[in-house]
């Protein structure tokens, strides 16, 4: 036993002259659920899938409950299920059917398969829909029972890749629903996203990675603190005293100030490096200063910079939610989606 799902040191994974996973370390707590972020391209699929065991790592290791993805697979098969970025159910069969299916494949007798699709059924909001063809189900309703698919045999270890891409947000709450019920119940998840919230929302610990690297790693609130010790909101009383407020706030601040489609709004780092003042000391002499240039402020908040700051921070770029495609790395005639587990 291990406490810890997944262990990675120096994972690499090159296609032809490009290093789409360059040398990622990981240390993945069993029972909760990790984020790794990446914008486009950076590697995020490429690596769930040597940790699937649907890609050979070309250098490095990595230990799926202390079994080598490699040397184990098998073994790491059986523990494992994968749920990628496009609903892998079969379009002209009803939910029942597709469930049935798998479970029959998975080795479920016939009986137990109904019997275990109608409970996932049930669970996920789908008993309505049970008898109803896939490709009249909604873009939320399909990844709900991608998921539920996922889970015939409950896995210790649940790879979810972009799992709400496309999603509206009712749908993407739901789909959260989902996952913070399966960790309750054991398993492990790993979640790769561009959504910040998304992270925010579920994972305990995160990576971020960038150009197949991990680029920085920890809580919500350690990647947060790594940026900056917060940000001032302030709102106006006159938009005409905006490029004023602009101008003060960086002087006071020494930071960049962002003009928010708020005509009256403003939002400044307030960063605590290199300077005796914590965040709420910088955050009143901006103000201040404000009072002393007569500009009225109706009011102002202090918090902790976002995960969107934190991520357009260390990656010099905002995070995007496109799903990752080629530039990931994945050859012709890779696998996009594998259900499990498969032992």
């Amino acid at each position: 036993m291990t406490d810890l799902a997944i262990e990675t040191e120096g994972l690499v994974k090159v296609f032809g002259t490009n290093r789409a996973v360059d040398g990622i370390d990981l240390r993945v707590p069993a029972g909760t659920v990790y984020g790794v972020l990446g914008p486009n391209g950076a590697g995020k699929t490429t690596a769930v899938k040597m940790l699937a065991t649907l890609l050979r790592p070309d250098g490095g290791r990595a230990r799926v409950f202390g079994k080598d993805v490699v040397g184990d697979a098998d073994t790491v098969r059986g523990r494992v299920s994968l749920t990628g970025q496009y609903a892998s159910v079969d379009e002209d069969l009803t939910g029942t059917e597709n469930l049935v299916l798998l479970g029959r494949l998975l080795g479920h007798t016939r009986a137990a398969a109904r019997d275990r699709s109608a409970q996932l059924l049930a669970a996920f909001g789908l008993a309505d829909a049970a008898d109803r063809q896939i490709k009249n189900y909604s873009g939320g309703m399909r990844r709900r029972i991608d998921i539920a698919a996922s889970i015939l045999n409950t896995p210790d270890l649940l790879f979810l890749d972009e799992p709400t891409t496309g999603l509206d947000p009712r749908s993407r709450n739901q789909v959260w629903d989902i996952v913070r019920a399966v960790v309750a119940q054991g398993t492990t998840v790993l979640l790769t996203t561009q959504y910040l919230d998304e992270a925010d929302q579920l994972a305990s610990r995160i990576a971020v990675i960038d150009h197949g690297k991990v680029i920085a790693e920890g809580t919500k609130g350690e990647l947060k603190a790594s940026v900056g010790s917060g940000s001032v909101h302030v709102r106006l009383r006159d938009p005409e005293q905006r490029p004023d407020a602009e101008r003060v706030l960086q002087g006071a601040l020494k930071a960049a100030v962002t003009l928010e489609p708020d005509p009256v709004a403003l939002t400044a780092t307030v960063n605590g490096h290199g300077t005796d003042l914590g965040a709420a000391e910088q955050a009143a002499r901006a103000l201040a200063e404000l009072a002393r240039a007569g500009i009225t402020v109706d009011n102002f908040a202090l918090g902790q910079p976002s995960l969107d700051e934190v991520f357009l921070a260390l990656t010099d770029r905002p995070a995007e939610t496109l799903a990752d495609g080629p530039t990931d790395g994945l050859g012709e005639g890779t696998p996009t989606d594998r259900k499990g587990p498969t032992a």
